[in-house]
């Protein structure tokens, strides 16, 4: 899916400047503990949250995100803004609930991290 579909499908608004909206995006994520998308968000995954600090940006970098997706309408600061610049990942916001947004994603055809194994011992 192109990063121009996502921010399509959720009403998104583009918050960063010089944006490749062809960009294919290959998974999606969502948390707001980032040591769940550093833990399950597989390489090239736009990652949905409803954080807006700079912490996020970080953790994109480290997962290797290929956008990050603002839930709930909220507008990162200044700061982070051009923490992601430099990074060079891209950042949406969008008004629905971080469950509206996966669903809408997910209706589309985007797939988010293997499930865990259904004869895993411990689970």
């Amino acid at each position: 899916m192109k990063l121009r579909d996502i921010v399509s499908l959720l009403d998104g608004k583009v918050i960063s400047k010089r944006v490749n909206l062809d960009v294919e995006v290959d998974y999606g994520a969502a948390a707001d503990l980032m040591s769940d998308v550093l833990a399950f968000a597989k390489t090239n995954a736009v990652i949905l949250t409803g954080l807006t600090n700079s912490q996020v940006i970080r953790t994109a970098e480290m997962a290797d995100a290929a956008a990050v997706v603002f839930v709930r309408g909220k507008w990162p600061a200044e700061e982070t803004v051009r923490l992601a610049e430099e990074k060079g990942i891209p950042l949406i916001t969008c008004r629905y609930t971080m469950f509206e947004a996966c669903g809408k994603l997910y209706e589309r055809g985007l797939r988010g991290s293997d499930p865990l194994p259904a004869n895993d011992e411990d689970w």
